[in-house]
C-alpha cells in the first residue's frame, strides 16, 4: 500500500492523509464547505453527465426500497425507472441511479415548493419510513471516492456548480473533513473518523 500510495502522491502533486484503508488528499482540511441550498437550488440533482454513482450493496438496496420511495418522487421519475429499472449501468459500466430525459435530473430527485430540488430517497428516509438515507456518493460530495486493489482514495471534486458552498463554508470555517462528518463515519466508522480528526488536528 504504501508504494502505490506514494505513486498517488506523485500522480497527484498532493501531500496525502493516511487512514487505515484510505488516502485522501488535503484537500479536505484546507477547504471549506457548506451546501447552500438556497443559492445552488440542488444542482448537482441534475448537472453533469449521468445519474448519481452507486456501490454494489446499494443497488439491491434501492430495488427493496423503491416500492417505499416511488410516492416521493415525480411521475417522469416513476416512468423513467418504468423504463430503465431502479438503477442502470452508465456509458463508464458503472453502476448509478437512472436520470429523467436526456441526462436531466436524477430519476429520484422532486423539486420542493421553493424549487429545490431534493432527493426522494431521503425524504422516505426523513419521515422514518425507509432506514437508508440516500447513495453514499451524494452523501459524501464533493468527495469523491476511487477504489484501488488495497486501499480507497478520496479526492476533492471541485465543481462549479457548488461555488456557493465553498463561499459559505468559507465564511463559516467549515473544513470539508467537518462538512461531511456523518456521510464519512456512515461510510467508513466511528473509530475511522476519530483517527482522521487525529491526523488532522493532532
Amino acid at each position: 500500500m504504501e508504494k502505490e500510495c506514494a505513486y498517488l502522491c506523485e500522480l497527484t502533486n498532493k501531500t496525502m492523509i493516511i487512514v487505515g484503508d484510505t488516502v485522501l488528499s488535503d484537500d479536505i482540511k484546507e477547504n471549506f464547505f457548506v451546501c447552500d441550498l438556497e443559492a445552488c437550488k440542488g444542482a448537482c440533482c441534475v448537472e453533469g453527465d449521468a445519474g448519481a454513482p452507486l456501490e454494489d450493496e446499494e443497488t439491491k438496496i434501492i430495488e427493496d426500497i423503491y416500492p417505499i420511495v416511488k410516492d416521493y418522487i415525480t411521475e417522469e421519475g416513476r416512468q423513467a425507472i418504468a423504463k430503465q429499472g431502479t438503477w442502470v449501468i452508465d456509458k463508464d459500466g458503472d453502476k448509478g441511479t437512472p436520470t429523467i430525459g436526456d441526462n436531466r435530473e436524477c430519476a429520484y430527485a422532486l423539486y420542493d415548493d421553493r424549487g429545490i430540488l431534493k432527493c426522494g430517497i431521503e425524504q422516505a428516509y426523513l419521515d422514518g419510513k425507509i432506514s437508508y438515507k440516500k447513495p453514499i456518493s451524494c452523501h459524501m460530495y464533493p468527495i469523491r471516492i476511487t477504489k484501488y486493489d488495497q486501499f480507497d482514495a478520496l479526492n476533492y471534486d471541485r465543481w462549479h456548480i457548488c461555488d456557493p458552498a465553498c463561499q459559505l463554508g468559507s465564511s463559516l470555517k467549515v473544513p470539508i473533513y467537518k462538512f461531511l462528518k456523518d456521510a464519512l463515519t456512515r461510510k467508513y466508522g466511528e473509530a475511522w473518523y476519530a483517527e482522521l480528526v487525529e491526523e488532522i488536528e493532532g
